[in-house]
């Protein structure tokens, strides 16, 4: 029998209709359009907004259209992964409320906090349990609210994060799927992207509460330094593991973190930026939701058998690529 992979075989997202525009923030906050444009290349991203409305509400939307697309009984699906690190809740995890709000009552559940590589370790996760043979259908979601976690007075994080959803289907393929990984991390990295209060480490008191410390804290030149290089040096090595070539591959779907950094991951990794997707012009960084909302976006540009490298970079530090082949 020949090698058994994990395919997408749909993909779904979802993003709220409320629209944070840079004009907006301009009268929140000591910013303006041309500062945030160059230092980002983000024009708007979509806010949550809603009475108890968490990250959820829009893994739930996103997974519904998912189903619905790919004509899945939801009673089929073995495994749900939930790629965030704003859960609904301490626990239950996030993944058990979409499953038990879709329908999916034969799937077992569990979240996967990895910051912005969340969905791409969790994608690499669910191809496991594909693989090995082990289960027939697994879907993967990467879904933020940030906005529950920025503090909208500092204008070093509050313009950069948005709220989105996206999702994807894996099943059994002999051709095409998930071909390679590579995935790193390096813990030392909390110095500079974290949240300092709300673990076990530094429960919820007033005083946490008052000092704002349940929000995103982020040393931007760090970051910028250390993603180019997780990213690049990532896709460098899944290309060597597998003789790929530039020309070989057909996309680059990064991380949209900042303009900047997918810009000099595409130079160093010689990659044409218009074979690179970009959306965070519209939607800013979404966290584990911003790789699933690209190919989300693309659909409709990819054939199948195109080779994809999907690279992403998130707080702790966390790193990595996937090459995939696309199965339709």
């Amino acid at each position: 029998m020949g090698k058994t992979y994990a395919a997408i075989t749909g993909v779904a997202g979802y993003v709220p209709d409320y629209v944070l525009t840079n004009a907006e923030l301009e009268t929140m906050v000591d910013t303006n359009d041309a500062w945030i444009t160059e230092r980002t290349g983000i024009k708007e991203r979509r806010i949550l907004k809603g009475d108890r409305m968490g990250t959820s509400f829009m893994g739930i939307e996103a997974v519904k259209d998912l189903l619905k697309k790919t004509n899945t009984n939801p009673e089929e699906i073995d495994l749900v992964i939930c790629g965030t690190v704003t859960a609904d809740h301490n626990f239950p995890d996030t993944a058990n409320i979409i499953a038990d709000k879709c329908g999916m009552k034969n799937a077992f559940t569990f979240d996967l906090g990895a910051a912005c590589s969340g969905f791409l370790f969790s994608l690499t996760t669910g191809a496991q349990f594909i693989e090995s043979g082990r289960y027939k259908k697994v879907i993967v979601i990467g879904a933020d609210k940030m906005s529950s976690i920025i503090n909208y007075e500092d204008r070093s994080t509050c313009i950069i994060f948005g709220d989105g959803a996206g999702a994807v289907l894996l099943e059994p393929d002999t051709e095409n799927g998930i071909i390679d990984s590579y995935l790193r991390s390096d813990g030392s990295g909390i110095e500079f992207l974290h949240q300092k209060a709300g673990g076990s480490v530094l429960p919820a008191s007033h005083e946490t509460v008052d000092n704002k410390e349940h929000v995103v804290f982020q040393n931007g030149k760090p970051v910028f330094k250390h993603a180019v290089r997780g990213m690049s040096s990532a896709i460098r090595e899944v290309m060597k593991n597998n003789n790929l070539s530039a020309e070989d591959v057909n996309w680059v779907v990064p991380h949209q973190a900042n303009i900047r950094i997918i810009e000099s991951v595409a130079r160093m990794a010689d990659f044409p930026m218009e074979r690179v997707m970009v959306n965070i012009q519209k939607y800013g960084n979404t966290t584990a939701g911003t790789i699933p909302l690209c190919l989300w976006e693309w659909e409709d540009q990819l054939n199948k058998g195109d080779n994809l490298i999907l690279t992403a970079f998130g707080g702790g530090f966390t790193w990595g690529a996937t090459y995939l082949k696309w199965a339709y």
